[in-house]
């Protein structure tokens, strides 16, 4: 047993009394030490200090030849027997005790006469006492011949236990300056590690940079426990680079140490089953909001202590409310970037209402304000019948046309519903062509609603995995309705000019409509024709039939002019009975066909039946004037021709082309 243990469990709290010289006299700088003394408070745990001074105190009697005759024993300060030298004293501890009694009681030396194995045996303790107060702290007892008791064995061992009583304070002393210290040495050393922990805590919560604050801790344990491996596993939604931070794993066995540090947000320690010289420590990255992610120290042979757990939790307690700040301070800052790109999106989108437009708006802000590698969004068209990729930065997939529930774009848009996938390869259960095509992983996918419909679906894609974040997530589906309203505002605008420029009767563009578009074609293109298409009498026919059959038959005609001429060709309701209609670039000599197909079928298929007269003009680019105003003057001027020559005729610039 070390010198350290000799009081045992309670040493540490062993009360000590120093009484220092009067005099003042510091001459001697051990001199307090000298004036120590136990108390009878220390008496119940100074048994083992009491039997080390013993064997000590015996060990040196080997050099008293006289006296190894004489048996001794050591008893505590009530009589009590403390320790067995010889096999053959037990046999005579009811005697010690019963004169240590005495001597208890009497605070001095006393003996009993006893008779063993046919001689006079003299049984004697003497009472140890304290420096200052005088107490017994112990009691020396010894069993000698009668005739040496008589012969001065008595004063021998008075003298004998005084000796005893010195080596008894040299031990008390050197443990006393042991644990004094060690007081120091653990005062040292806490004033050292909260030094430490204060220029951690500083140094952290300088950081707002959350992978700051992850680096420092880590770097901060490793410096105080150079061999230890550290690692730290943090949850999915934070990608760090450095490489001791790790995605937390989604299965750990249910005795990991990292696991139960996770789940309970506590120090969990665990010695290795393979090599009990390897610690295995987990430590909780905990704020107030939750755990976060685990440190996981291995470390070999490690000399550790309460302390060092207590220190390491605080630095862990530490790091997790410095990681929640700067978590916290990230947050409000990417909440204030996401209401600026809000509003600079919304503010893009407003700024054109056309359809197109504002989908390549929406793409172009989308790829930079989620840093992703792709964006596809699909819009339905009916006419196509089938979900068409309106905007995508992968060209082989543009105006593709997709199925209701094809791919993962067809599945947003058949169920409504958001999607994000982390880990493409290893959970394809549908099939997408643009994850497959791009060799991405990530994926966030949102429904475009507009007015409450779903229209279509906004995708973006990554090549890593676990790429997206929730917060990504989220923000996408915040910009899709950003998107969709502006959507739905070009969608209403556009039916707003369409009905603006449309003839309420026939379906036919409006002679304003005409007019622009003529303007501007004549701007880009080299020739055109304008045919003007006048039903022949047709006040008589609303006069004989009256005027809903004649809207009746002007809508008959509107649908002949229709579907009589090209897809770009625009047919319009001049006034009235007239019809105009513009085929850019063609010539005279086609547009005649046209007029010509359009007089023969009005002809044939209305009812009741009615004919119509064409005047064409054309322009060209060698001309010298070159006007909406002169194309539509020539062409009237042609269709008064026509009228004035028997009506059911298409004559061109006063040339007669044919008639009936």
């Amino acid at each position: 047993m070390s010198e350290q243990e000799a009081y045992g469990p309670k040493d540490s709290r062993m009360l000590l009394k120093t009484t220092m010289q009067s005099d003042g006299d510091f001459d001697d700088p051990a001199a307090w030490l000298r004036e120590t003394d136990i108390v009878s408070y220390d008496f119940p745990y100074a048994a083992n200090l009491i039997a080390d001074s013993f064997i000590e105190w015996l060990g040196e009697l080997t050099a008293l030849p006289f006296a190894k005759t004489w048996e001794w024993c050591v008893l505590d300060a009530e009589g009590r027997w403390i320790d067995n030298i010889k096999e053959r004293q037990e046999q005579w501890r009811p005697q010690w005790e019963e004169v240590a009694a005495v001597s208890v009681i009497s605070g001095r030396m006393h003996t009993i006469q006893f008779s063993v194995e046919g001689r006079d045996v003299n049984f004697f303790t003497i009472p140890m006492l304290t420096r200052n107060h005088g107490e017994i702290f112990t009691l020396l007892g010894c069993a000698m011949p009668t005739e040496q008791y008589e012969q001065g064995g008595k004063h021998t061992a008075e003298a004998m236990a005084l000796h005893f009583q010195t080596c008894f304070y040299r031990r008390f002393e050197h443990v006393f300056v042991s644990d004094l210290a060690n007081v120091h040495l653990h005062a040292e050393r806490e004033s050292n590690r909260r030094s430490l922990l204060f220029q951690i805590v500083q140094r952290m919560h300088d950081n707002i940079d959350v992978n700051a604050v992850l680096t420092e801790v880590i770097d901060s344990i490793s410096a105080m426990y150079p061999g230890a491996r550290l690692e730290l596993f943090m949850s999915q939604d934070h990608r760090s680079p450095n490489p001791q931070v790790k995605p937390l794993p989604l299965l750990w066995t249910k005795n990991d140490v990292r696991a139960r540090a996770f789940k309970d947000g506590r120090v969990a320690i665990e010695t290795s089953m393979e090599d009990s010289h390897v610690v295995e420590i987990g430590l909780p990255l905990s704020g107030k909001q939750g755990v976060y992610g685990v440190f996981h120290m291995v470390m070999d042979n490690p000399v550790f202590s309460d302390t060092d757990l207590q220190f390491l939790s605080m630095v862990a307690d530490t790091a997790g409310t410095a990681f929640e700040n700067a978590k916290l301070y990230e947050r409000s800052n990417q909440l204030i970037r996401e209401l600026r790109m809000s509003n600079e999106l919304t503010q893009r989108l407003n700024k054109s209402l056309r359809l197109g437009e504002v989908f390549q708006f929406a793409f172009e802000e989308l790829l930079e304000m989620f840093e992703a590698d792709y964006c596809c969004i699909v819009h339905m068209n009916e006419e196509k019948g089938g979900l068409e990729v309106i905007a995508c930065n992968h060209p082989p997939l543009l105006h593709e046309i997709l199925k209701n529930g094809q791919g993962l774009g067809g599945k947003v848009y058949a169920t409504g519903e958001p999607l994000i996938l982390s880990d493409y390869i290893n959970n394809n259960a549908t099939v997408s062509r643009l994850m497959d095509s791009t060799e991405s992983q990530s994926l966030i996918a949102t429904p475009l609603s507009v007015g409450g419909e779903v229209r279509g679906a906004i995708m973006l894609a990554h090549r890593d995995a676990h790429y997206f974040s929730y917060d990504n997530y989220r923000l996408l589906q915040a910009m899709a309705g950003h998107i969709g309203l502006a959507v739905g505002n070009a969608r209403l605008h556009a039916e707003v000019r369409r009905l603006a420029n449309r003839d309420t009767l026939t379906g036919l563009y409006a002679r304003h409509y005409l007019d622009e578009m003529i303007k501007e074609r004549q701007s880009t293109d080299f020739c055109g024709s304008l045919i003007v298409v006048d039903i022949d009498q047709f006040k008589a026919v609303n006069d004989t039939y009256g005027h809903q059959k004649g809207d009746k038959i002007l809508k008959q005609v509107s649908e002949i002019v229709k579907s009589s001429i090209r897809q770009g060709d625009i047919a319009a309701r001049w006034g009235g009975e007239e019809l105009a209609v513009y085929l850019p670039q063609l010539g005279v000599q086609q547009s005649v066909l046209v007029a010509e197909r359009i007089r023969e079928r009005v002809m044939r298929e209305t009812e009741p039946q009615v004919t119509v007269s064409c005047g064409i003009a054309e322009w060209s680019w060698t001309d010298e004037r070159v006007s909406v105003e002169s194309l539509f003057y020539r062409a009237d001027m042609a269709l008064y021709e026509a009228k004035n020559n028997g009506r059911n005729l298409v004559i061109v610039d006063n040339k007669t082309i044919k008639s009936f």
